[in-house]
């Protein structure tokens, strides 16, 4: 059962999507559309995304990371982190990648939460788009709250799974 718990729901969602627009349920439509529209912007964005992961791949040597992001960077390792979070562009789905990368091109787990922690919070276009429609102030203090919180987790994270010796599968 457990093995074919992923295609019931993947069924019941299309099933539900499916009598919603028969019914005429609005807001099963909304569902439907929105997660089509999702879909569509997805479609767009990853190819692009992998292609320039792959690169980063390729180009960016190991010692590089090791150096700057890696257990001995100390506190450049999360200013660099946080400034890499903050350029990423795209979805959430978009920093995982990067940050598996990061893992086995040798960084440290605390600087790649530092990463994950900065590229949903600190995005520019994400900050720019704050500071115009409610305000500088409020961005200054969530920037004030957040960083500070993101690095005190991605710490503690990071110390935590380096004593458990943490590693991907297939590692």
């Amino acid at each position: 059962m457990k093995k074919y718990l992923p295609a019931i729901l993947i069924g019941a969602y299309a099933f539900f999507i499916t009598i919603s627009i028969i019914a005429g349920y609005q807001p099963g439509k909304d569902v439907g559309n929105n997660f089509l529209e999702y879909s569509i912007s997805m479609i767009k964005i990853l190819p692009c995304a992998f292609i320039l992961i792959g690169l980063f791949e390729v180009w960016i040597k190991r010692e590089v990371i090791e150096k700057h992001l890696g257990k001995d960077s100390r506190f450049m390792g999360y200013l660099w982190a946080m400034l890499l979070g903050s350029v990423t562009i795209g979805p959430m789905i978009v920093s995982l990648p990067i940050a598996q990368s990061l893992f086995k091109k040798g960084a440290s787990m605390r600087v790649i939460f530092a990463y994950l922690g900065a590229s949903t919070v600190c995005r520019i276009p994400m900050t720019i788009f704050e500071a115009s429609c409610i305000g500088v102030k409020f961005t200054i203090v969530r920037y004030v709250v957040s960083i500070p919180l993101i690095l005190i987790f991605a710490v503690f994270y990071g110390r935590h799974l380096d004593k458990k010796h943490y590693a991907l599968a297939g590692e």
